[in-house]
């Protein structure tokens, strides 16, 4: 099984997946790392990111799953996922693709990012990410996850999840 952190930037994503991949011992990505330079600049400068810019972001990634899914290995990524169509196209990679979708008040997000510091992502374009965020519907495996929480009660009760999914996969 492959299990997709999502959420808009701030939300705790990367700090909880890493937490779920170490403690389990699962092969981690963080999206952020495959995003081509010119998306990086691009971001950096305030620019929100199009459909098109992600493509091939989002491809490269689901091949990452797919590499994986070949060896026999669950996997753990963060990645923003905001849109159904992103998520669809994660989902090509293998069978068995979960979303944890971080998720909480805009307020609570926002002051997250504002403290963040060394991120490429600048706080203006949390507005363009809430704005193009697609919550997951009823027919996509995955869950919810409140981001108000503590950042260890929050890794624990993901981990369980995710411990919970790794087990009945196995049935």
């Amino acid at each position: 099984m492959h299990f997709v952190f999502m959420g808009v930037s701030g939300s705790g994503k990367t700090s909880v997946a890493e937490r779920v991949a170490n403690r389990l011992d699962l092969p981690f990505a963080e999206a952020d790392a495959f995003h081509p330079p010119a998306n990086i600049r691009k971001m950096a400068a305030g620019e929100p990111l199009t459909d098109e810019d992600r493509r091939p972001w989002l491809r490269e990634l689901a091949d990452w799953i797919g590499a994986h899914e070949v060896l026999g290995e669950s996997t753990v990524m963060a990645c923003s996922a905001l849109k159904r169509d992103y998520r669809d196209v994660l989902r090509t990679g293998a069978p068995g693709v979960e979303f944890l979708h971080m998720h909480g008040p805009d307020e609570v997000i926002r002051a997250r990012i504002a403290a963040r510091k060394g991120h490429f992502m600048p706080p203006a374009l949390l507005r363009s990410q809430l704005e193009a965020l697609q919550r997951l519907d009823p027919d996509e495996a995955g869950r919810e996850f409140d981001v108000r929480a503590d950042l260890d009660p929050l890794a624990e009760e993901a981990l369980e999840y995710v411990r919970g999914r790794l087990g009945s996969a196995a049935v």
